[in-house]
């Protein structure tokens, strides 16, 4: 981890410094990270756009070879950017199934889980 990483970075054009801010990022600024579009029904409700992925969120795969698949959340890798889903795996050689880690950009929240009740600041 680099000892320069600071929180008064605005932002880049450079796709390479994006990525190097991420990089560096120590994990309580990662942990933040991970967030997807809410889907139609929730942006009206919670008057957001997007919301951090956690465990027990309904999302649906918008790219790749798992488009329009949907699943709970088993997983969410903040420190490699990776979220795990519920029924999206892949056969390795020797047999045996792994879930496959997708990228939180390229999914859409449908539902949230309601269990924590400080998630959204007091709303519903």
């Amino acid at each position: 981890m680099n000892i320069n990483w600071s929180s008064d970075w605005k932002a880049s054009k450079k796709p390479s410094k994006q990525r190097k801010y991420v990089y560096n990022a120590p994990l309580h600024v990662r942990s933040t990270l991970p967030t997807s579009h809410l889907s139609k029904e929730l942006k009206v409700s919670l008057k957001r756009r997007s919301l951090r992925v956690r465990k027990g969120d309904k999302v649906k795969v918008l790219r790749g070879q798992f488009k329009g698949r949907t699943g709970t959340v088993e997983r969410v890798d903040t420190h490699e950017m990776h979220i795990f889903i519920t029924g999206i795996e892949i056969v390795k050689k020797e047999g045996r199934k792994a879930l496959y880690p997708i990228h939180p950009s390229k999914l859409l929240i449908q539902t949230i889980d309601t269990n924590d009740k400080r998630r959204l600041g007091g709303q519903k």
